[in-house]
C-alpha cells in the first residue's frame, strides 16, 4: 500500500492550500489583516514549493487549491445575492460562486507560476511578485474585470499603504507578496531575507512624509442618508413608494451644505417617479442653499443601442441646472448582460438588468456655497470604486479638479455578509491614492465619511435607518498615482520579469 502515500499526501496539501487561502481571505477582516496576510502567504509558499518537484499538473491543481478557498470564503455572499434576492435555485447559486470563485483562482495560479519557473533565481520574490502584479492588474480588465478581493485593499490595515499615493494599490501588492517570500527565505538565506526585510518596513514611514494635496476652502457641512431598506421592497410597489417617501421627506428635513441618498434611493424610472417630487426637491434646495445627490433610475429617451435605463445618480443645487451620471463600469450580468448569456439572467428575477454604460468622461459634480468657490466631486457608483487606475484616469483627465470623491451603493443584495467592509477597505484605498475625502451613502451600510489618508472619520452602523452627519474639509492637487497611474509599476514588474526570462536563458 505504499504507492498510495504520495496521493494521500498531495490530497492533503490541497486541502491545506484550500483552508490556508481561506484564512488568508478571513484574515482580511481583522484589525491588523494586511500584517497578518503577510505571513499566511509565507505558508502558502512553503506549501507551493514543496510541489515543485512533483508533475506540473499537481502544481497548477495545488495553486488553484489556494485561491479557490481564498475566493470561495471572500466572494460567497453573491450566493445572497443570486439566492435569496434572485431566487435562484440554491444548488445553482453554490455552483456560480465556485464558478465565480474558480475563475479568480485561475488568476492567482498564474501568478504562482514564477514559483517554479523561476525557482533557482536570487530574484525569484521580486519575480514572483512583478508576475503577481502584472497578473492582477490583467484580473481588472479582462471580461470588463473584477480585481475585488486582492491583496492590495488590506493594507489600509497594514504595512504598505504608504506607497498607494506613489505608485498605487498594485504597488502595495507588489510589496505584499515580495514581502512574504523574503519571510519564506528566511530558514536559508536569514542575513539577505532578514536585512531586506528590516529596510522595507524602517523605509515605509518615510512615504507618509510627503502630502501631496492641500485643503482647500472652509469645511462642508455634509448629511449621508442610510435607509435601510430590504432589497425584497424592488418587487413591491408599495414598498418602493414608501422608500422614495422615506428619502423625499429626510432630504427636505436636512440643513446640510450636500445631502446624499444612495444608489437607488428612487427606484423607480425617473420619468415614472410620483407627479411633482423632483421639482419639489429643487424647490427645496433653492430655498435651504443645499445640494442633494441621490441615486435613481434614469431613463434615455430612444436609445440607439435599444437600452433605455441608467444606473443614475442625480445631482440638484440651487438655483443651478440638474445634473447627472450615468454608472460606467456596469457589474456582469447584475447590470447588463454580456452576449450568449440572457439565459443566465431568465434563471432568476432581478429587474433592469441590463443597463445602459455612461460615459467614461463625464464632469464632475459641482457643489456651490454662497461667497465660496465650488468644490467638485468625482461620482462612482457602487463598485465602481474597485478600479482604481479608471478613477484616477478619470481625475487626471478632468478640466475641471477634483475635491472629494462621492460613492453612492445599495448593498443591500448581499445581506449581513462581509461585502460591505470589503467594499469600505477599497473605499479607504482610492482615498489613499488620490489624497482625497471620500463620502459614502449607502441604503444598508457602511456608510462614512473617509480622510485624504483613508481613515475612517465617522460611520453609521449596519442595517439600521439613520443619518451620518460630518464636517468634511474639501482638497485640491494631484498624487503621483493621478499623474501617472499604473504605468511605473507596470513598467518595473514588466522590466523584472524581462530580465528574469533573459538570465534563465543563460543559465
Amino acid at each position: 500500500m505504499d504507492w498510495q502515500l504520495p496521493k494521500v499526501r498531495n490530497r492533503i496539501q490541497l486541502l491545506a492550500l484550500f483552508v490556508l487561502g481561506a484564512i488568508l481571505a478571513g484574515a482580511a477582516e481583522l484589525p491588523f489583516g494586511g500584517w497578518i496576510q503577510i505571513p499566511l502567504l509565507t505558508l502558502i509558499w512553503w506549501q507551493l514549493h514543496k510541489s515543485n518537484q512533483q508533475a506540473f499538473k499537481h502544481y497548477f491543481v495545488a495553486s488553484m487549491s489556494f485561491g479557490l478557498g481564498y475566493f470561495v470564503l471572500g466572494l460567497w455572499w453573491i450566493y445572497i445575492s443570486l439566492h435569496d434576492i434572485g431566487g435562484m435555485y440554491w444548488l445553482l447559486s453554490v455552483a456560480a460562486v465556485f464558478l465565480l470563485a474558480g475563475g479568480m483562482a485561475l488568476f492567482f495560479s498564474l501568478a504562482s507560476l514564477s514559483i517554479r519557473i523561476f525557482k533557482d533565481s536570487p530574484i525569484s520574490g521580486l519575480l514572483l511578485a512583478a508576475n503577481w502584479v502584472l497578473v492582477e492588474w490583467l484580473r481588472s480588465w479582462v471580461l470588463t474585470g473584477f480585481p475585488w478581493m486582492g491583496l492590495a485593499e488590506s493594507q489600509v490595515n497594514g504595512p504598505f499603504g504608504a506607497v498607494a499615493p506613489y505608485l498605487g494599490g498594485l504597488a502595495c501588492t507588489f510589496l505584499v507578496v515580495w514581502a512574504s517570500w523574503q519571510l519564506y527565505i528566511l530558514r536559508k538565506q536569514v542575513r539577505v531575507g532578514g536585512i531586506s526585510l528590516l529596510c522595507i518596513f524602517l523605509l515605509m514611514p518615510a512615504f507618509s512624509w510627503w502630502q501631496f494635496t492641500k485643503p482647500q476652502g472652509e469645511p462642508l457641512s455634509v448629511e449621508l442618508i442610510q435607509g435601510n431598506f430590504a432589497q425584497s421592497l424592488i418587487f413591491n410597489p408599495d414598498g418602493v413608494f414608501r422608500q422614495i417617501q422615506f428619502y423625499d421627506q429626510a432630504m427636505k428635513s436636512s440643513h446640510a451644505d450636500l445631502i446624499v441618498s444612495p444608489e437607488t434611493a428612487f427606484s423607480w424610472p425617473e420619468t415614472n417617479l410620483p407627479s411633482g417630487l423632483l421639482d419639489s426637491l429643487q424647490v427645496f434646495s433653492n430655498q435651504s442653499q443645499s445640494t442633494l445627490l441621490f441615486g435613481i433610475i434614469g431613463r434615455r429617451q430612444n436609445p440607439p443601442d435599444g437600452r433605455e435605463f441608467s444606473n443614475r445618480a442625480l445631482g440638484i443645487g440651487p438655483n443651478a441646472p440638474t445634473y447627472q451620471y450615468d454608472k460606467s463600469h456596469l457589474v456582469p450580468f447584475g447590470e447588463f448582460i454580456p452576449p450568449g448569456f440572457h439565459w443566465f439572467i431568465k434563471a432568476f428575477s432581478v429587474p433592469l438588468s441590463d443597463f445602459a454604460r455612461g460615459a467614461t468622461d463625464q464632469a464632475f459634480f459641482p457643489i456651490t456655497r454662497s461667497g465660496q468657490d465650488p468644490i467638485y466631486a468625482a461620482i462612482t457608483i457602487c463598485y465602481e470604486d474597485v478600479f482604481g487606475s479608471e478613477l484616477a484616469s478619470r481625475l487626471r483627465e478632468s478640466n475641471k479638479p477634483a475635491n472629494l470623491m462621492i460613492n453612492i451603493t445599495n448593498l443591500a443584495w448581499f445581506g449581513a455578509s462581509q461585502a460591505p467592509a470589503q467594499q469600505l477597505r477599497l473605499s479607504q484605498l482610492r482615498s489613499l491614492e488620490t489624497g482625497l475625502p471620500a463620502l459614502r451613502a449607502t441604503n444598508t451600510g457602511i456608510t462614512a465619511v473617509l480622510g485624504p489618508d483613508g481613515k475612517v472619520l465617522a460611520q453609521l452602523p449596519e442595517f439600521t435607518q439613520g443619518t451620518l452627519t460630518a464636517k468634511v474639509q474639501a482638497y485640491s492637487g494631484k498624487t503621483p498615482y493621478v499623474a501617472w497611474g499604473n504605468t511605473p509599476i507596470l513598467s518595473i514588474s514588466c522590466l523584472l520579469l524581462i530580465l528574469g526570462l533573459i538570465r534563465q536563458k543563460r543559465f
